[in-house]
């Protein structure tokens, strides 16, 4: 599966994880395991040499992993519906509040007119859904020209970047 990383696609070198997998039946490589199975198998996880990535849902309190971010390469952020924007909040606050470096991937219900808004809160990788044109898509992060707001990507709102 291909993935767009800091606007470029590129192939997925992750391996999602079921709830149901056991510790010992993990693949070597890159995982993506949840936050249950993280609580779950913390210690054994700790000993792996390879990179981790945690997924959590829309519901999930990105501060029960805040003192562990730097234990995660990827934290995965899902979009179960264009209209939840729970993880737009999610991708904020480990960029603001906890000053995660690593990537932040939106999952799910991914739309090309949405990827330039996810990527000002945070993201900069992103999974586009088997029916949309991952190379159309990347189209969708310029279409924004002007950017009145502040945010992760311009922390000055347009009014103080014009009288600066």
């Amino acid at each position: 599966m291909k993935v767009i990383n800091n606007r470029q696609i590129v192939e997925d070198c992750w391996q999602a994880i079921g709830d149901e997998s056991s510790i010992q039946q993990l693949a070597d490589g890159k995982v993506i395991i949840s936050l249950a199975f993280w609580n779950q198998h913390k210690p054994a996880l700790r000993q792996r040499s390879e990179a981790l990535a945690i997924k959590l849902n829309p519901e999930d309190d990105v501060a029960t992993i805040a003192n562990e971010l730097s234990e995660f390469a990827l934290v995965v952020l899902q979009f179960p519906s264009f209209r939840d924007g729970r993880a737009y909040s999610q991708a904020r606050n480990l960029r603001q509040r906890y000053d995660y470096q690593g990537e932040i991937r939106a999952c799910g219900n991914v739309l090309r007119d949405q990827l330039a808004f996810m990527e000002r809160v945070g993201f900069n990788s992103f999974e586009i859904d088997d029916h949309q044109d991952i190379n159309d898509a990347i189209n969708g992060f310029d279409e924004i020209k002007v950017k009145y707001q502040a945010s992760s990507d311009e922390p000055l709102p347009l009014y103080k970047r014009l009288t600066a």
